[in-house]
């Protein structure tokens, strides 16, 4: 689902360049829940954004879906993020003045979806994440975890293939952490997603099928 094959990603020039990442290389299958660690610097999110498109490497390859992303050009890329990758930030990036509802069915709106299927697909959406009942209700009155678990929903609109995942949890408190990534980890198993997921939170990497470490810009499994 995902092949990362030796890809270099520094930032600056000369002497005062910052190597972020040195020949990181590995995959994730379909359908796993790999969560990625290391302490803050280590290069977690520089990765997921080479890996969503984000971002361009310096050298190696990056492959999603069956499509390597360098020979993809900006059209691609933006075709790709918008139609086969879903994203969930540590910030929730709701819109504040759109319902709950609302806010899971923009990423359909952007694709011009039918009335129909919008609407069946967001009450989907906002089932299988626990909030049905609060479809009606605007970022401000959720709370913190009710709002990551929209910002899944929406994430998940346009039936990804990957999920890309930025500290999810790093604004809850532990209890509800532990909750959003149990929740991540039974959408990969109903919606049949693949997901990568960076956190530096112990509690959290045991519910992850497999951990990669990032230390130093190189990355390896823990034994």
């Amino acid at each position: 689902m995902v092949c990362v094959e030796g890809v270099h990603r520094s930032y600056g020039t000369g002497a005062a360049a910052v190597r972020a990442l040195r020949g990181v290389s590995f995959e994730v299958p379909r359908g796993e829940l790999v969560a990625l660690k290391g302490r803050s610097g280590s290069g977690k999110t520089t990765l997921l954004n080479l890996v969503g498109g984000l971002d361009a490497p310096d050298q190696g390859r990056i492959t999603v879906d069956g499509q390597e992303l360098s020979g993809l050009g900006e059209s691609g890329l933006l075709e790709l993020r918008r139609d086969r990758i879903g994203f969930v930030f540590q910030s929730f990036g709701l819109i504040p003045i759109l319902t709950a509802a609302e806010n899971v069915g923009v990423p359909l709106r952007l694709r011009r979806a039918a009335v129909r299927e919008r609407e069946e697909r967001v009450e989907l959406l906002l089932s299988l994440v626990g909030l049905a009942e609060h479809a009606g209700q605007r970022p401000g009155e959720l709370s913190g975890g009710q709002q990551q678990r929209v910002a899944i929903a929406r994430a998940l609109a346009n039936e990804p293939a990957l999920l890309i995942a930025d500290e999810p949890t790093g604004q809850l408190d532990a209890e509800t952490g532990v909750a959003v990534m149990e929740l991540l980890r039974a959408v990969v198993r109903s919606e049949r997603v693949t997901a990568l997921v960076a956190t530096h939170d112990a509690a959290l990497l045991d519910l992850a099928d497999r951990v990669l470490e990032l230390r130093d810009g190189e990355i390896s499994e823990p034994g």
